[in-house]
């Protein structure tokens, strides 16, 4: 294993290990596993302007399949659940117990802050209520008219409470419907195994072990972000696994500290470094590959702020960008709303990085007709917005 990486070798070795090949073929048995496995996290989100975030890594990955086969595959083939892996996200079942230090972290912070104790009646009414009656939502939870308010979230009691026990291992999903959780006592849906709990430091050992699998290469940071763990365990967890010859400590040229030093990095002993790999497709901001904000401009010199939440005046790229790679590079940001009733993948601004392949708008365009026909849409409508030239209409036949 080489002790220095050019950064074109670094992103190679990142991609491979996320899952990004030639093939768009998806595998006929278990076709969900190839993308899931080099993941390990999934992350959720609400936003839905153009397609949930937990659809878009597998479908970066592999092409077209359908949406509601994932979510049956997620939700109820027993091999997948949720909890705080890194933001709210799918993990495997069996990986659950790697967390249980977690859950015991949270419940720590709300027995010292207060909120057990404050909601100690509504957390023993959902208890109750979930022992008596089985997985439920939080409509069904709260009892009599809509309750009031609290300051968090502008949520009921109720929903804070079960959020709590959600935290803290005790309430797991029991699936959803129309994004919302239907909650469940842990020990009514998942097996024994399940419930458990590692030892912390084992725990995070191997979650940096998982982290430095689906990375490839990375920084401290970048190992610690993955599953989000604090910086000082982090860096234990990594010392023991070079010591173990699992972390191979390398540098990529041109990564430094901000006093100019060389920046160290680790390499999974199993990491490929492929000769050549140059995947094009359309990420979620979400994506494990861009998630990290300050890694992506490191090993991409691609500079990602999401916009949502800023105000429309003051945006720059758009309301919902999604990073565009092509030939394996960050090359622009394409916001997209998909008009389910006008049956169009609307291109609200399309942008290219200075730099950016030539063939660009050609792999944007068959990207975007990809997308559009995986979503069962007819067309897809330009406005012209942003530097990336695209026809102003086009279908995903074309």
């Amino acid at each position: 294993m080489p002790e220095i990486l050019t950064p074109a070798e670094a992103r190679r070795t990142a991609l491979a290990a996320q899952g990004f090949s030639a093939s768009a073929r998806l595998r006929a048995r278990r076709p969900f596993d190839p993308a899931l496995e080099r993941l390990h996290v999934l992350q959720i989100d609400s936003v839905n302007v153009f397609a949930r975030s937990h659809y878009l890594p597998v479908f970066s990955r592999h092409g077209s399949y359908d949406p509601d086969a994932l979510d049956r595959h997620l939700w109820s083939s027993g091999g997948f659940t949720e909890y705080w892996a890194h933001e709210a996200a799918f993990i495997p079942v069996g990986d659950r117990p790697l967390f249980g230090w977690r859950m015991e972290d949270y419940r720590a912070r709300h027995r010292s802050d207060g909120r057990s104790e404050a909601l100690s009646g509504a957390i023993s009414a959902v208890r109750a209520s979930l022992a008596e009656n089985g997985p439920q939502f939080v409509r069904d939870l709260e009892t009599g008219p809509r309750e009031r308010r609290g300051p968090w979230w502008d949520w009921s009691d109720t929903k804070r409470a079960v959020e709590i026990l959600f935290a803290a291992g005790e309430v797991v999903s029991a699936g959803r419907e129309r994004f919302e959780r239907r909650y469940a006592l842990a020990e009514q849906v998942l097996p024994a195994s399940a419930l458990g709990a590692l030892p912390r430091a084992e725990a995070q050992r191997r979650l940096i072990e998982q982290a430095a699998r689906s990375l490839g290469v990375g920084t401290l940071a970048d190992l610690a972000d993955y599953h989000r763990l604090k910086s000082g365990e982090a860096k234990l967890a990594v010392a023991d696994l070079e010591e173990a010859g699992v972390l191979l400590p390398v540098q990529v040229s041109g990564w430094r500290t901000a006093a100019g030093k060389p920046l160290p990095a680790w390499i999974h002993r199993d990491a490929r470094i492929p000769s050549r790999l140059a995947p094009d497709a359309l990420l979620t901001p979400f994506d494990p590959v861009c998630w990290f904000r300050p890694r992506a401009e490191r090993m991409f010199d691609f500079h990602y702020r999401i916009e949502i939440y800023t105000p429309k005046e003051q945006r720059q790229y758009g309301y919902y960008c999604l990073p565009l790679m092509v030939g394996g590079r960050l090359a622009g940001r394409i916001d997209l709303k998909a008009d389910r009733a006008g049956r169009e993948l609307l291109v609200q601004a399309a942008w290219q990085e200075p730099g950016a392949p030539s063939r660009t708008p050609e792999a944007a365009r068959r990207l975007l007709a990809q997308a559009a026909a995986w979503q069962g849409l007819d067309s897809v409508r330009v406005s012209g917005a942003g530097n990336l030239p695209l026809p102003e209409r086009f279908d995903p036949a074309s």
